[in-house]
């Protein structure tokens, strides 16, 4: 009997993103007793993520370790989490893990605020587990989203690269194949999976863009239009990850302990400025979740200004301003003064 096709594109896909994981390893082949951490909400994408992994993963000898995390944004959330653990050992976890976290704003949005508290339990499990890789269930309906939510902001290549494939211990297998696959997985495989509330809420833009303005451009433009954003991705990724190299190295010449030299900025391509600019403000201590393109651009427009003691305020009480005026002026930063 064949595998159906959704259960196969999934597993494959994870088949994959293991191989590449244990390519990294010394030898290529995993050390004893080698684990790879799976981030798990209870939806049909993650639990799918999980299903695979454990298929794939237990025949190259590694130990998966399921791991959910409680937001604490619902009622009912810790009895979810439980039920998740559940099910994650239920599917063939070596050892499962939960963690509930404090979500604070801190300025931020409240997904914002969830996803860095997210990303910090993580790091700490697969620390705690000796993790080689940490999988997340983001598909390319995910990637997509991503991508549209960036073109209508305006937010640049950055955004419009989507969300990427890998970074750090991080690996997203799934970025190729679709919800329905996942959901599909799921209900081949006979996985109860949950559906969060909060995709389902209008109130939050991606959720619209999930359920209204992607159907209606499939609709009206012909299917392919999600797999067509998510393409475009992978090719401004690699475009931007030149760009951010090319940037590094720009950056790491041209800082010293006084700061930036407004001449030598001016000298570099505008691409490449506005990267040593962003670098240069979350080198102070800016936020990076919050350090958007007008922030940059108000960055760019006070080292063109020339204007010694001229000064813009940055997310992360981080204050950029020019030591002296004209040319032979410098880029600095201090924190922003308290208001008492």
């Amino acid at each position: 009997m064949s595998l159906h096709p959704s259960l196969a594109a999934v597993r494959v896909a994870v088949r994959r993103t293991l191989a590449a994981l244990l390519a990294e390893q010394p030898g290529g082949a995993p050390a004893p007793e080698a684990a790879v951490l799976v981030a798990c909400s209870g939806g049909p994408d993650s639990l799918a993520l999980l299903s695979a992994t454990v298929f794939e993963g237990h025949k190259l000898g590694l130990r998966v370790i399921g791991a959910t995390v409680d937001h604490g944004l619902q009622d009912d959330s810790a009895a979810h989490a439980a039920r998740v653990v559940e099910q994650m050992a239920g599917l063939g976890a070596d050892e499962t893990a939960t963690a509930r976290v404090e979500v604070q704003g801190g300025g931020q949005g409240p997904e914002a605020a969830a996803r860095e508290a997210r990303y910090a339990v993580l790091d700490q499990l697969a620390e705690h587990f000796g993790a080689i890789g940490v999988l997340l269930g983001h598909t390319l309906d995910d990637q997509a989203e991503t991508v549209l939510l960036g073109l209508t902001r305006g937010s640049g290549g950055r955004s419009l690269a989507g969300m990427r494939r890998s970074f750090g211990p991080y690996r997203r297998p799934l970025l190729d194949v679709t919800r329905t696959d996942t959901v599909t997985a799921c209900q081949v495989e006979g996985i109860e999976y949950w559906n969060d509330p909060h995709n389902l809420d209008p109130a939050y833009a991606r959720v619209r863009v999930r359920r209204k303005v992607l159907p209606l451009l499939e609709d009206e433009l012909g299917p392919g239009v999600t797999g067509a954003l998510a393409r475009t991705a992978d090719q401004l990724r690699a475009d931007m990850e030149l760009l951010d190299r090319l940037a590094e190295e720009a950056y790491a010449d041209l800082v010293d302990p006084e700061g930036i030299e407004v001449a030598a900025l001016a000298e570099l391509p505008r691409a490449t400025r506005s990267r040593v600019l962003r670098l240069a403000a979350l080198d102070a201590g800016a936020t990076g979740a919050e350090l958007f393109h007008v922030h940059v651009a108000a960055l760019g427009h006070l080292v063109a200004s020339h204007t010694g003691g001229a000064e813009t305020q940055l997310p992360g009480h981080v204050t950029a301003y020019l030591s002296s005026g004209g040319r032979n002026g410098r880029l600095r930063f201090r924190p922003t003064a308290v208001q008492g």
